[in-house]
């Protein structure tokens, strides 16, 4: 089990994780060692509830696949124990994300001083830029 939250967990067989070799610079040991993880988690198929998924599904993140498979590459660090520890933590805050609800945006309309000030400003920056045109003695 992969603990999300308190209340939030996935089943390992969710969670589908392979080891590629990493792009980059590194030398020879890039060509031979497999240190970074690649990490396909099917957001459909797992254990989370519906308003989990759908929210998840409804993000923006390019990660997403069209068929709802949440597809993470883990490469920055040398090891792969290290890369999987990091691919888990990134795949934590992902869902971590669609727990959150955001506030709702309440409109609001500026002051009437604030709008006094804002033309007063446009004002006294025009008479500044009509000062610096051609002296005519």
């Amino acid at each position: 089990m992969i603990f999300i939250s308190n209340s939030i967990s996935i089943s390992d067989s969710d969670v589908e994780i392979s080891a590629i070799r990493a792009q980059g610079a590194g030398g020879q040991n890039v060509n031979k060692v497999s240190s970074a993880i690649h990490l396909r988690f099917d957001i459909n198929a797992s254990g989370l509830s519906d308003t989990h998924k759908q929210r998840l599904l409804d993000s923006k993140d390019t990660r997403i696949t069209k068929d709802g498979v949440f597809v993470l590459k883990a490469q920055q660090y040398r090891t792969q124990e290290r890369n999987k520890i990091d691919a888990f933590e990134r795949l934590r805050a992902f869902i971590l994300s669609s727990t959150q609800v955001s506030k709702a945006r309440r409109p609001t309309k500026p002051s009437r001083s604030a709008k006094r000030k804002r033309v007063d400003q446009k004002t006294q920056r025009g008479k500044t830029k009509a000062l610096r045109g051609k002296v005519d003695f």
